[in-house]
């Protein structure tokens, strides 16, 4: 009887609910428990089963860079970053409001880092996220255009409710990447958040794109509402050849 539970269990998918029996099954701390709390035990360990599951698809399919943990981000002097403003974005509210987040700084100063632990911490809310290189993202849509599947990308896009665009300035904009990219910021004004990433000051955006009316679309689209954190310091990687050493 007992396998044959555990059989309609899995064939009705409550792998996490299937799991936990087979432990009450086995353990014998369980056997004095009344039938309801054996009962809740088994609803949470299925609730459990599916958030970790949906957080693992989540990771899988947004690419980031770095699985980095929000409880290892460096708060040492001289970096830039306060840790009430961090605090708060970890509560990933801002994700929920279609708020922007602004990072920039030197190279090696743990601007993807910081951003792909923003972005594990939006999965461990259930919220999707997409990580792309900007220039890589344009190219990809440039090609889209010419082979039909522009109109694919930029759902895939639009539907992430965290969307990390890295490396933004290192490469000049094509007058099609200009417009690409404010279609793919217009897409997500109202339904979705983005993390930008660039080595340049935000003051210094409008004249890297380089066009003014799409300038202004674009910046109007990001900056409007945002929180910027300037990153400061040595870089970290030669920080950790020197520890190496």
């Amino acid at each position: 009887m007992h396998n044959h539970l555990l059989d309609k269990l899995h064939g009705l998918r409550l792998n996490g609910m299937a799991e936990a029996l087979s432990q009450q099954a086995t353990d014998g701390v369980f056997a004095g428990l009344a039938f309801e709390p054996r009962l809740q035990m088994l609803v949470e360990a299925e609730i459990a089963h599916r958030d970790n599951h949906r957080y693992q698809r989540i990771l899988k399919n947004a690419r980031l860079k770095v699985v980095a943990s929000p409880e290892d981000i460096d708060y040492r002097p001289g970096r830039g970053l306060d840790k009430t403003v961090v605090a708060d974005l970890l509560t990933c509210t801002w994700i929920e409001k279609h708020r922007n987040v602004l990072i920039t700084g030197a190279t090696g100063t743990g601007k993807t880092w910081l951003a792909c632990a923003f972005g594990v911490q939006a999965a461990r809310r259930g919220l999707t996220v997409a990580y792309r290189r900007t220039a890589r993202m344009l190219e990809e849509m440039a090609v889209g255009h010419e082979d039909g599947t522009i109109a694919k990308q930029r759902s895939q896009l639009a539907k992430a409710q965290l969307l990390i665009l890295d490396d933004f300035g290192l490469t000049p904009l094509t007058a099609r990447g200009r417009t690409d990219l404010l279609e793919v910021l217009d897409d997500r004004s109202d339904s979705g958040a983005t993390i930008l990433l660039g080595q340049m000051p935000v003051k210094e955006w409008h004249g890297f794109i380089n066009d003014p009316a799409l300038a202004d679309a674009i910046l109007d689209r990001l900056v409007h509402s945002s929180v910027k954190i300037d990153l400061k310091g040595e870089s970290l990687r030669r920080q950790k050849t020197r520890g190496g050493q």
